[in-house]
């Protein structure tokens, strides 16, 4: 497996033990549209999703499952460098260098998600749950193909577009991935209300990916459906 690295940078941190590690989830957050400004010690953006690791961590306890977090250069996702991609690749050829090649799940938020579903055709990619995840028209689906995707959005979200997503997980399926996908009612993008609901579900369905507990019987099904299919990707997240 070629190694990526990018300008030497360090891409992947991880957040406990690793040793004996026989699978792993990377975290990754959100950030902007365009800007080359370094993500200072404390981000916003990043400890959105401290409860998100926290979780996965209380899920995933007792199990020989590592948990890490990709570090990013830029702030920006910055157009057709797609800079977040390529550090979330970077920190998972990272991961494949300290574990081998483990099942690896990603969750990922806003340019996170975007990032995690272009980083998923990593062969150590088994999954992705992205939430309220940045999917501009056009973006490839290619690389999804045998991978499983749950995407969570929020109906009140103003800004990435629940319509979007939901587009991007129709083409995924059409390409071969299996998908499922969430409504969170009442919630929007900084995925404050309904918070506890956030987390519980990506922990859960992230331990589910991996084979640590059954899914969720409506993700499940929706995973099972064909190409053709456009049902389960609007399934109301159960309060």
């Amino acid at each position: 497996m070629n190694r990526v690295r990018v300008a030497g940078h360090r891409a992947l941190a991880w957040r406990g033990a690793t040793e004996g590690a026989e699978a792993a989830v990377l975290v990754l957050h959100g950030g902007q549209v365009a800007s080359e400004r370094r993500p200072g010690p404390v981000n916003l953006p990043g400890l959105r999703m401290q409860g998100f690791a926290c979780a996965v961590a209380r899920e995933t306890t007792g199990t020989k499952v590592a948990l890490g977090s990709v570090r990013y250069r830029y702030r920006g996702w910055n157009g057709e460098h797609a800079d977040a991609a390529r550090d979330a690749t970077a920190a998972l050829s990272d991961l494949a260098e300290d574990l081998g090649p483990v099942p690896t799940v990603l969750v990922g938020h806003s340019m996170g998600g975007r990032a995690a579903l272009r980083a998923a055709g990593h062969p150590c990619v088994v999954g992705v749950i992205a939430l309220a995840p940045w999917c501009p028209a056009g973006e490839p689906v290619a690389q999804l193909r045998d991978r499983t995707v749950v995407t969570l959005h929020g109906d009140r979200d103003r800004v990435t577009a629940p319509g979007a997503t939901r587009d991007l997980a129709t083409r995924a399926r059409e390409a071969g991935a299996r998908v499922a996908g969430y409504t969170v009612h009442g919630s929007g993008h900084a995925l404050l209300r309904r918070s506890a609901d956030w987390h519980r579900a990506a922990a859960e369905l992230t331990a589910g990916l991996l084979g640590l507990r059954p899914l969720p019987a409506e993700v499940a099904d929706a995973l099972a459906l064909g190409a053709a299919d456009v049902g389960g990707l609007g399934l109301a997240l159960p309060l």
